[in-house]
């Protein structure tokens, strides 16, 4: 199993994630209030998120929230969306509202050097 290292652009909050769980799941460990989840299952569309950066696996989502436009762009569901290396992502929508509120960034995990 391998971990990844996920950036959140807007704060810079790291966190890491495995490569079997979804981004979702890795950025509830940020134990911040708030962070919307939904159905978890790709279809309620609260979990939008921008990768910018890195590679990554995605299952089905529904095209009333992430078209194939966006998908093009790496607009896509954090419950869906597995990481293949670190990731660098932007978050949208009504998880922007949680994620982003004012608080001292925090690292969840020490740096190796």
């Amino acid at each position: 199993m391998s971990f990844y290292t996920v950036t959140i652009d807007d704060t810079g909050e790291l966190f890491r994630c495995k490569s079997e769980e979804s981004l979702l799941s890795g950025m509830e460990r940020l134990g911040k209030r708030g962070i919307p989840v939904g159905c978890r299952g790709g279809g309620c569309g609260v979990c939008k998120v921008q990768v910018v950066a890195g590679t990554y696996r995605k299952r089905v989502m529904s095209r009333a929230f992430i078209s194939p436009e966006d998908e093009a762009n790496g607009v896509v569901l954090a419950c869906r969306v597995c990481p293949d290396s670190d990731i660098h992502l932007s978050v949208l929508g009504r998880m922007r509202k949680s994620v982003c509120a004012p608080h001292e960034p925090q690292e969840l995990f020490p740096r190796i050097l």
